[in-house]
């Protein structure tokens, strides 16, 4: 009879020992497997920073990140729910569980690497002057008190405020508004990033863009820090996509310098 206890025991013990490791196995990708048993991934980002994110004709989000965002959902076999909010928002919205992920052309900075965890880099970039076209600024040495526009919280907000003498920052949601103020006379020079400003400047003939960068920077996704096979999943994706070309193709699509049906090829 003791024998047919200890028996049972070490059975239940095995058992309970199974049970053990077969949680610890479901568990061993929880974000992934929450992402998929909803449907859906969520992106959080800033509409108004072409080439990687802005409003189409049909006022849907496109742009270079939402097409790496797609193949990273197509990847995880769920669909993509892209939301728009402020920029200097997303990482505390990331943070908080809002959005699965931030992804608008963000920079990766030693201060938002405390915050979050941020994806293999896939695109290198710097800040750019943006001026009107009759404008006696020709350089970065020219800002010294001007009144400069900004998008808030991104890389040249921190530029124009700690290494511009004596200017007078206005910050706005996005660089376009800013560029709008710019042409209008309200502002005497815009700082943001390169392909932005390239985007903004083809768009308007009275701006003209100093070709001097002001920093060098590199872009990634921005994850919360405690979803770590999210982030390896995201990776693996983005790496995939520089392999192929395909990030190269989809800035060349959104700058109009190639079909977008030859991007997504």
């Amino acid at each position: 009879m003791k024998k047919t206890i200890i028996s049972m025991l070490c059975l239940a013990l095995c058992a309970a020992l199974c049970l053990s490791g077969f949680a610890f196995a479901e568990s061993a990708t929880p974000t992934i497997d929450a992402i998929k048993a909803a449907g859906k991934i969520i992106m959080l980002t800033e509409a108004a920073f072409p080439p990687f994110e802005y409003l189409s004709d049909e006022n849907e989000v496109v742009g270079v990140d939402v097409d790496i965002a797609a193949e990273i959902a197509k990847d995880l076999g769920v669909e993509l729910e892209v939301v728009d909010m402020a920029f200097d928002g997303i990482i505390l919205a990331v943070q908080s569980g809002k959005g699965d992920f931030g992804a608008a052309g963000m920079t990766v900075k030693p201060e938002r690497e405390e915050m979050v965890n941020f994806s293999t880099k896939y695109v290198k970039s710097a800040q750019y002057i943006i001026v009107k076209a009759d404008s006696d600024i020709k350089s970065a040495a020219d800002l010294a008190g001007k009144t400069i526009g900004v998008q808030q919280g991104t890389t040249g907000d921190f530029y124009a405020t700690d290494e511009v003498e004596g200017s007078n920052v206005m910050r706005f949601n996005d660089a376009i508004t800013a560029s709008l103020d710019l042409a209008s006379g309200r502002l005497d020079a815009v700082i943001t990033d390169e392909l932005p400003a390239k985007s903004i400047v083809a768009a308007n003939d009275q701006l003209a863009l100093i070709e001097e960068p002001l920093t060098e920077e590199e872009y990634a996704i921005c994850v919360a820090k405690e979803k770590t096979d999210l982030l390896e999943a995201i990776n693996k994706t983005i790496e995939r996509l520089i392999a192929e070309g395909k990030i190269e193709a989809y800035i060349n699509a959104h700058m109009g310098l190639a079909a977008p049906e030859e991007a997504a090829e």
